[in-house]
């Protein structure tokens, strides 16, 4: 199968070229090889590339100046988007659209399910969610989306990372304890997607790592495992804080934990559980 992954560079990109199954002849592609605010940009490549099945990991992700950047944000998440679903039909390619937990407000408090009614509050997650709803509208089940959240990896840029740094930097970190969701290993959700591919699966689904943490939580996790493996050598204070602490121009899902299990069941992967999934790529990190 001839596989075109769009935005390569990022994260989740990163760790599907890496695990790509062997049986997959893959192209990969992002900026500036492509631009995403161009549709005869979009349209040569794809025409270049002839896939049988297109993986769209690109994606304008600065949530705070997204708010600021609005027209870019929509430009790439949405019209970006319809243009690659447009393609995708006339073609007959399929697609596999990577989405997010920012389409919902927050406010459910119990595990999002896939087909509940999304409710962004942000620039970033409206921007998103019109991505979904073009793909909905141009392919029908015909095209996979898969929403995830709280993303991390041993490359590019992230809270992981961000954290390490700040811990060997500062003599104390505030960090919020309201904001709960669940850290999720982009290598995790690479696996899942090419198994998903396999199993031609479509729809709408959810995939973090397994279990629930607050952003407090995450970065004592990190914290702790990062002095095991010597990535740190000394332990600092971190002291829990309110959201009010720390405004943002974004408004950030104050509860964003999905529910897996439909997509789980579907994929037959084992979840692992978010500390699990740390520890491996701290291990990478080392």
């Amino acid at each position: 199968m001839k596989v075109l992954l769009l935005g390569s560079n990022g994260q989740l990109g990163w760790e599907l070229t890496r695990t790509c199954p062997k049986n997959i002849n893959l192209t990969i592609c992002d900026y500036p090889k492509i631009d995403f605010c161009s549709i005869s940009s979009i349209t040569q490549c794809i025409n270049a590339a002839r896939p049988d099945c297109i993986i769209n990991a690109a994606a304008y992700t600065p949530v705070d100046k997204a708010e600021q950047e609005k027209d870019l944000a929509y430009r790439i998440n949405h019209l970006a988007v319809l243009e690659i679903a447009e393609l995708c039909k006339k073609n007959t390619i399929s697609l596999i659209h990577i989405s997010t937990d920012f389409v919902f407000n927050g406010q459910n408090f119990k595990p999002y399910q896939p087909n509940d009614t999304p409710d962004p509050e942000s620039v970033y997650g409206k921007s998103k969610l019109k991505g979904e709803q073009a793909v909905h509208k141009i392919l029908g089940d015909n095209a996979l989306i898969i929403r995830t959240a709280w993303l991390y990896s041993s490359h590019g840029n992230n809270f992981v990372k961000t954290m390490l740094r700040l811990m060997k930097e500062k003599p104390s970190l505030n960090v919020i304890d309201e904001q709960i969701g669940t850290p999720t290993w982009a290598h995790g959700l690479a696996r899942a997607t090419w198994t998903a591919l396999e199993k031609n699966i479509t729809g709408t689904f959810h995939w973090t790592d397994a279990g629930v943490a607050s952003w407090y939580d995450f970065a004592i996790a990190i914290q702790e495992e990062g002095l095991k493996k010597g990535l740190l050598d000394k332990s600092i204070p971190i002291l829990p804080v309110p959201t009010l602490q720390y405004p943002t121009p974004a408004k950030r899902p104050m509860y964003s934990v999905l529910d897996k299990t439909s997509f789980w069941q579907a994929t037959e992967i084992k979840p692992v559980h978010w500390q699990v999934q740390l520890r491996s790529m701290l291990k990478e990190l080392k």
